[in-house]
């Protein structure tokens, strides 16, 4: 996995991920766990983007929405999750430069993605309950097109920082990473070469986009939490929160975890740690996502009842 670059050191072409654990019986049992949560996760999530795409009562901006969080949600939870069940089945795991730089950089657009879909949901719900007369408006098929395409720039751009970073990095000691995928910061620690730019420029870069998604959020429902307090009806404030509650869960999750691993200091936490709770935000979560949305909104429950109702008189 090495290759001499002159008559004192050698540069790493390759990394052996350390995976979860060591233990033989465990790893067996985490395969097939893993193995489950991906294939639910795989059904899952195709099942929301499908029944979106075929049901015409969810043709609007927060059902458009939440098909390309199904999506993120696959590419994300296959960034990591089918290389983490090879992983289990094999004593000493290789990955490629390489295929380490096309895991890390699909890892950071999809969880960017992530993000920025949140807001842009959380942002939907925000014109929907406190400006309903404007909402085919403010939320036109031009407007919400806008809000993907900036998002996914965004990710894409975030993406790209974190790796030309990687690739400006020099290993040349050991190459055993110290995770279940290659994380950007376990890579970081490997690195003989000067990391003091490499280090912090994609942290800021996904630092800004955490705090500027989690600012719209935050804002969003600031003024949905006052427009639904001053309803008079209690039928009418049951109804525009239950729109949301869905949503607040999803968000509380995702940015639940991701501020455990970004924010908490290092020192409070172990590696272990780390690594339970990025499997919980990189393989669970997609997991979890489309069975919040299906069980927690009322549209999608009738939709799903409408298009099995049709399958089944047909």
């Amino acid at each position: 996995m090495d290759s001499p670059v002159d008559g004192n050191h050698t540069a790493v072409t390759g990394f052996i991920l350390l995976g979860l654990t060591d233990n033989s019986i465990l790893r067996v049992i985490l395969f097939m766990v893993f193995l489950f949560i991906y294939l639910v996760t795989l059904f899952g999530n195709l099942s929301t983007i499908i029944l979106i795409r075929i049901s015409s009562q969810l043709h609007h901006p927060m059902y458009f929405f939440l098909s390309h969080l199904a999506f993120s949600d696959i590419g994300y939870s296959s960034s990591v999750t089918p290389n983490m069940l090879i992983n289990f089945l094999v004593e000493r795991h290789t990955i490629s430069y390489l295929g380490c730089a096309i895991q890390l950089g699909s890892v950071v657009f999809f969880g960017s993605a992530e993000c920025c879909l949140l807001a842009a949901m959380a942002y939907d719900r925000f014109v929907a309950i406190c400006n309903p007369l404007l909402y085919s408006t403010k939320m036109s098929t031009q407007v919400y097109v806008q809000l993907f395409s900036v998002a996914y720039v965004g990710c894409f751009l975030n993406a790209c920082c974190f790796t030309i970073c990687f690739d400006s990095l020099f290993f040349c000691g050991p190459n055993q990473v110290n995770d279940f995928f290659c994380d950007f910061a376990p890579l970081v620690e490997l690195s003989c070469s000067d990391v003091s730019i490499p280090a912090v420029v994609p942290s800021f870069s996904a630092g800004s986009i955490i705090v500027v998604t989690m600012i719209v959020i935050a804002i969003s429902y600031v003024y949905i939490l006052i427009t639904i307090l001053k309803m008079h009806s209690t039928e009418g404030r049951h109804k525009a929160f239950s729109t949301c509650t869905s949503h607040l869960t999803a968000v509380t999750l995702y940015y639940g975890t991701i501020t455990f691993i970004y924010v908490m200091p290092k020192s409070s936490y172990s590696t272990d740690q780390n690594k339970v709770v990025s499997v919980f935000y990189m393989v669970v979560i997609p997991m979890l996502n489309p069975l919040i949305y299906s069980l927690r909104n009322n549209e999608i429950k009738a939709a799903l009842k409408r298009q099995l109702g049709r399958k089944i008189s047909s």
